[in-house]
């Protein structure tokens, strides 16, 4: 660090404070026009410039509440979103609620933003005390030590970093568009192949050659990370165990929670009772082809109630048309081919995302170094 940078503590050069307790009556929300920051805002952002909130306060609402200015940095303070780092910079004057943390700078020695990109590089989860009932507390946050130079070396650092990051914001978002495309190139291709059934595709019901079979729930004491059998909940595997409950691969639909929601499975399994799995003739369907018609009929969209869930009848009785076990095996191969050059794209995307991510932070370090 160069000699004529300051360390000093966050607190003692900025007003940290917290928002205001939310109105609870709805009256204060009606017809309202100032916005009211909560931390699902700020979970849209994750991180940039706030310019819009969900709720708006009206003048009842506002009365006794704090306003806060256009450059206040907010971050979580408490509940699981604290972890995820979230950093936004109020474009816009606004009200705040109490779960989020506040930052002001003083305008005439430490630059808004320069604090802004210098508290990305901060992990939350370093200065967590309790993970369990993760909060940060704002003694926590005042004693957050910043290097900062003369206030003119704080603009020219500012002005490289808005230059780099609006670069590496426009790359990634290039990249963020590839995988999509990606992505949907193989919907797409699925999606065609159904919608277009042959001379020869028979039409029946999923309840004519397709049984879901309730799942089945497991003690606690059954489980154990090193089971040799993957226990399965509506979204993938849970846990692990050393007995199974079903002896053949085939495919988990979830039936509550995350409904609908498809896996394949390994040949031994525990299915939870949140779950159905699938059982048909192997004489005469295709495991991979059965797995790739459900995709497309979107089975979540089945899902009813407050806690969602499928009611097995109601897949049972979906039309679909069926070619025979010869021509599924040869559309599973093209469909293979076609899904294993997907993933090889998608990771390359994702690798190039993560190097972005690691230029920042490269960056970032640099700059708050003094070798920018």
């Amino acid at each position: 660090m160069k000699t004529n940078w300051q360390i000093k503590k966050l607190g003692e050069i900025c007003d940290v404070g917290a928002g205001n307790s939310a109105p609870q009556k709805k009256d204060f929300f009606i017809d309202g026009i100032y916005p009211f920051f909560r931390t699902s805002d700020i979970g849209q952002i994750h991180i940039g410039s706030i310019l819009k909130s969900f709720d708006h306060l009206n003048e009842k609402g506002i009365k006794g509440l704090k306003l806060f200015n256009k450059g206040t940095i907010l971050l979580p303070k408490s509940g699981a979103s604290t972890f995820l780092n979230h950093r936004v910079i109020m474009g816009i004057n606004g009200y705040v609620a109490s779960h989020l943390a506040t930052v002001k700078t003083n305008e005439k020695v430490l630059n808004n933003y320069f604090l802004f990109y210098f508290l990305q590089g901060i992990k939350v989860q370093d200065l967590i005390q309790d993970h369990k009932y993760p909060s940060l507390n704002l003694p926590v946050i005042k004693q957050i030590k910043i290097p900062f130079p003369p206030f003119s070396e704080q603009k020219r650092i500012v002005k490289i970093l808005d230059e780099v990051f609006e670069k590496t914001g426009k790359a990634k978002e290039n990249v963020e568009k590839n995988l999509q495309n990606a992505k949907e190139l193989f919907k797409s291709y699925l999606q065609s192949i159904f919608a277009n059934p042959g001379k020869n595709w028979k039409d029946k019901e999923i309840g004519e050659f397709l049984k879901l079979e309730y799942g089945k729930p497991l003690n606690k004491k059954d489980r154990n990370s090193n089971g040799k059998f993957p226990v399965y909940g509506a979204n993938g595997e849970k846990a692990r165990t050393d007995k199974f409950y079903y002896d053949k691969p085939t495919i988990i639909i979830g039936r509550k929670g995350s409904a609908g929601e498809l896996n394949l499975t390994e040949s031994k399994f525990w299915p939870l009772d949140v779950t159905y799995f699938v059982v048909f003739d192997e004489k005469k369907y295709n495991l991979k082809f059965i797995y790739f018609l459900l995709l497309t009929l979107k089975l979540t969209k089945l899902a009813k109630g407050v806690k969602p869930g499928i009611n097995r009848n109601d897949v049972y009785s979906i039309n679909i048309f069926i070619p025979s076990l010869k021509e599924q095996k040869s559309i599973v191969k093209k469909l293979d081919k076609l899904s294993i050059q997907t993933k090889k794209l998608e990771e390359v995307y994702k690798k190039k995302l993560l190097d972005l991510e690691e230029l920042k932070k490269s960056v970032l370090k640099r700059a708050f170094n003094g070798e920018l």
